[in-house]
């Protein structure tokens, strides 16, 4: 009988039930897209991640989420990381294998960053279809709260942001029952929004890519069960670097980013976007635990 052993992590975490939760098989060998899939179902968490061996890089990584799989996702890539840096792959850089592209990952400590496959150069950039007025209804806010023109940024996972005027703007989005039925999607029928605000009062901190800056922010998406708000979203960061850099944010930029606390599972997100336009998303991965999974005969078939 298949065995599978996985860890459960917290990623982006300050402690240990904060982060966004996540499962990572240490080898997916031999398991079928479809059981990949049903294994993400079984866990029911954002996403679950399978590592796998790669001849271009130290490991591929596939990522699901419990409707389908996912091209890329920055904490399930930091996770993954961390799990194959304990499985014994070496050195303190890896790079991982993914279907937007190969990802290269840092370690310092217990804390993870990776650079985005794509540089703000190379981020896909679109308008959104949707009028910012019906956008603003939709997230029971003010348009007035609308800070900039809603857009669609791909630094490797496509996402809408939407910059808003103020953090306490931030605090009161609450995405009403049309959202998972109106909003607009993505290029791969996937509807989400990023909504962020840069911190009011805050005192910027140095840092090697200039003054540090603090980000409130709240990401949510169209889930099975209706609206969901994620805890801690790498990608989106990611998005968000390259949504300031085409904004003409000066480069560098430093950024420290605070998601997750409406929900009770605080993370902390760190966003650098190098003078060449590189972009890198980082933070804590803590183990909680691990397990195995055996596949009955009627799941292999």
């Amino acid at each position: 009988m298949p065995r599978y052993q996985f860890r459960l992590l917290n990623v982006f975490a300050e402690s240990t039930f904060g982060g966004n939760p996540l499962c990572v098989f240490e080898d997916g060998s031999g398991l079928s897209d479809t059981q990949m899939l049903m294994l993400a179902r079984q866990f029911n968490l954002s996403e679950t991640a399978f590592l796998l061996p790669s001849a271009q890089a130290d490991a591929a990584l596939r990522i699901f989420t419990p409707t389908g799989e996912l091209p890329f996702a920055g904490h399930p890539t930091l996770g993954a990381a961390d799990v194959a840096r304990k499985m014994g792959a070496a050195g303190k850089l890896l790079r991982l294998d993914l279907r937007a592209g190969t990802v290269s990952v840092t370690q310092q400590d217990d804390r993870w960053t990776l650079t985005a496959a794509r540089s703000v150069a190379d981020a896909g950039v679109r308008f959104c279809e949707t009028g910012p007025a019906e956008l603003s209804r939709m997230l029971g806010i003010g348009i007035e709260d609308m800070a900039a023109d809603p857009c669609w940024i791909d630094t490797g996972s496509e996402q809408l942001l939407i910059a808003l005027t103020s953090t306490d703007a931030v605090h009161k989005v609450k995405p009403g029952s049309e959202f998972s039925a109106h909003w607009p999607a993505n290029a791969r029928g996937r509807r989400n929004v990023l909504v962020w605000a840069f911190e009011q009062h805050q005192q910027a901190t140095p840092s090697p890519c200039g003054l540090r800056q603090a980000v409130a922010a709240r990401y949510f998406f169209a889930g099975t069960q209706g609206v969901v708000e994620d805890p801690g979203t790498g990608s989106a960061t990611a998005n968000l670097g390259a949504w300031l850099a085409k904004h003409r944010h000066a480069l560098p930029l430093a950024i420290d980013v605070s998601q997750g606390d409406a929900i009770d599972r605080p993370c902390r997100l760190s966003l650098d976007v190098a003078i060449d336009g590189r972009i890198m998303v980082g933070g804590r991965v803590i183990e909680i635990g691990n397990g195995c999974i055996e596949l009955q005969p009627d799941l292999r078939d």
